[in-house]
């Protein structure tokens, strides 16, 4: 057993008497009997008619929350699947569509010079002035008016209505960011806007109520047309449009070979601005081909400061003068006036900015006899010394013929119907190509087909026309009459030159060329292909024809005696047409003209003018056209070196004594 006491049970005893104020308690000590509880009391016992509170079990709850919870993540698993499985590549290309931009490279275009390698047209460096219209919104710029500031300042730089340049920096797209101010400035205005920016920048710096209105002004690296000598040869170069393309001219016809072939460049942006840590890739442009001409640019000035001078002394609507090379076919020069200045088209007037030497079509008169003269020699009709009686009138079908000049009858050679430009005389010997006069209509079609009349010349020119011939069959009373001496068919200038061509060549065509070839990008040149050769008559008839058109310029009654040039035998033929006004579809005013070439007896060259309605002074074209041919002839051989021969010339009899 356990020597320890049980404890005693103590007796509560009497109640302690309060404790007086000011008393004080007693600390417990040792053995002290603990405190007792507050109030004395047991809690009282729960009332038997009001039951306990209980809170409800949380797990409805939970499992509602977690539900919902789960659904979420279910819809961003599903979204997150089509993103990067289902749609992924979509989202990639349309990514990388707004990080990457494309820009194009320009190709340089080729240059076009003349035969000796002169500059004729060629192109500089230049630029196009761009913007991005989303930096110019109120909320990028904090002001209202951005584009109308903007727009104030460059307007006289560029030289366009503030109007244009504010619709172009405020347009309907508004996630634009690409807009061009402008096309192909020179350098210097470049300079004049970075110059600008600059200012506005460092003012801005410091001063916090200015605002670069220029930040989102941009330049793209372009190239200009220029023309180094202006108006020179324009009708034959052309122009570039607005859009960089060839708008007439050589410039068109070899649009795709003077282009090149643009290249790409693709980079990162960020804010419109190149990101150059993540790299670009780059197709280099290919750049275009040079061009060059047949013409000689200095025959060109001497061609078309004669025309030009002689059109305007005449009072004339226009002029044009071809030299052409008689053995191969190549133009030497071919000249229009009025012309235009291809580097400032503003200033052009339309009717002029084509090439009127071969796009005019109008009715040659006179200097298309010699067509009715080859025929009739290489049809053995007649011979240059055939005598020919020509009256001072001649009824043929429902009219009555005249020569320009009023005489008693003529008794005249062949030779000497060409030498008097005697339009009886002609009608007389071309009606002896056939037995009856449908047949002689069928013979002089024929060479005049041969001869190029009614077709293309073959230079491939734009808007080139190829006149207008009818088939015999078609032919009406009069023209089966009038078409020997030139009027009722149309033709341009080039075929008329052509047709000298063809007789200096000994009889035959060369397709007459612009072109003589082209040089690549990698230096090498490559020829034009060779133009057609077509034998149209004989030597022996093209002799004889050169002989004969001797006469009209050596013979003291020939009309091409203003032609004549010392030391140098030349063949020519004068032209005066009544001439249709394009305007009226009337006759109006008179065609004169002038074809040849020299040396007679050697050709070498071959010269024609043509001047269209002149209304002051004479209008005959041996007395207007005759001086541009001799000053124009005698500038070519010159330049090319070409000495006369020193032949005597045929002196072939212009009538003879019945």
């Amino acid at each position: 057993m356990s020597d320890r006491q049980p404890p005693r049970r103590r007796v509560p005893g009497p109640a302690k008497p309060p404790r007086p104020q000011g008393a004080v308690r007693r600390q417990p000590g040792p053995g002290a009997r603990p405190a007792r509880r507050p109030g004395g009391t047991r809690p009282p016992a729960q009332r038997p008619d009001r039951r306990p509170l209980r809170l409800g079990s949380p797990r409805p709850r939970l499992r509602m929350v977690g539900f919902a919870l789960a659904l979420v993540l279910l819809a961003f698993v599903v979204r997150l699947l089509q993103v990067q499985a289902v749609d992924a590549r979509a989202y990639a290309a349309r990514a990388e569509q707004n990080r990457y931009v494309v820009h194009t490279l320009a190709a340089a275009r080729g240059g076009i010079t003349d035969r000796n390698g002169v500059a004729l047209a060629i192109s500089e460096d230049a630029y196009d002035i761009t913007a991005d219209p989303t930096m110019f919104t109120a909320r990028q710029l904090k002001i209202d008016d951005g584009p109308e500031q903007a727009a104030a300042l460059l307007a006289p730089i560029l030289g366009q209505d503030q109007s244009t340049i504010v619709k172009k920096l405020r347009p309907r797209n508004k996630n634009a960011r690409y807009t061009r101010l402008a096309a192909r400035r020179t350098p210097q205005v470049w300079k004049q806007i970075k110059d600008l920016k600059s200012a506005l920048t460092k003012k801005a710096a410091t001063d916090h109520n200015t605002v670069n209105v220029l930040a989102g002004v941009f330049a793209d690296p372009s190239s200009q047309r220029v023309y180094p000598n202006g108006d020179l040869a324009a009708g034959i170069l052309g122009w570039v449009n607005a859009e960089g393309r060839g708008g007439g001219g050589i410039e068109q016809e070899l649009d795709k070979q003077l282009s090149g072939k643009d290249g790409k460049i693709r980079y990162a942006q960020a804010g419109g601005r190149e990101v150059p840590t993540v790299g670009s890739t780059e197709t280099p442009a290919v750049p275009g081909s040079d061009v060059e001409l047949t013409i000689d640019r200095d025959i060109q000035w001497a061609a078309q400061n004669a025309i030009t001078e002689q059109v305007k002394k005449s009072r004339a609507d226009r002029g044009y003068v071809i030299v052409q090379d008689t053995r191969t076919g190549q133009v030497l020069a071919m000249a229009n006036s009025p012309g235009f200045d291809p580097n400032d088209l503003s200033k052009a007037d339309s009717t002029a900015m084509g090439n009127a030497a071969v796009q005019d079509a109008y009715e040659p008169g006179s200097t298309a006899k010699v067509m009715s003269m080859a025929a009739v020699l290489e049809e053995n009709a007649a011979t240059p010394l055939t005598h020919v009686v020509v009256p001072n009138r001649l009824h043929r079908g429902d009219r009555l013929f005249q020569d320009d000049v009023d005489h008693i009858t003529w008794y005249l050679t062949l030779n000497g119907v060409l030498a008097r430009s005697s339009n009886i005389g002609t009608i007389l010997a071309a009606g002896q190509l056939g037995r009856t006069q449908p047949e002689a209509n069928r013979v002089l079609y024929s060479y005049l087909h041969k001869f190029g009349i009614g077709r293309y010349t073959g230079l491939g020119f734009p808007g080139e026309t190829p006149g207008i011939l009818a088939p015999a069959a078609k032919w009406s009373t009069s023209q089966q009459y009038t078409i020997p001496f030139g009027q009722g068919f149309s033709i341009n200038a080039m075929q008329a030159a052509s047709v000298y061509s063809t007789i200096a060549n000994g009889g035959v065509r060369v397709e007459p060329t612009l072109v003589r070839g082209t040089k690549g990008a990698d230096g090498r040149f490559t020829p034009a292909p060779k133009p057609e050769r077509t034998r149209v008559v004989s030597e022996k008839t093209a002799k004889a024809l050169a002989q004969m058109l001797e006469s009209v310029v050596d013979d003291e009654h020939g009309t091409g005696i203003k032609a004549r040039i010392p030391g140098y035998r030349v063949a020519g033929k004068t032209g005066t047409a009544n001439r249709v006004d394009p305007a009226t579809g009337k006759y109006h005013g008179y065609t004169s003209s002038f074809a040849g070439f020299a040396p007679a007896d050697n050709p070498r060259i071959t010269v024609y003018c043509a001047i269209q309605n002149a209304t002051s002074g004479n209008y005959f074209g041996g007395q207007i056209c005759g001086p541009i041919y001799k000053q124009v002839m005698e500038f070519a051989l010159k330049t090319l070196q070409i000495p006369p021969t020193g032949a005597k010339a045929a002196n072939l009899p212009v009538d003879y004594k019945p």
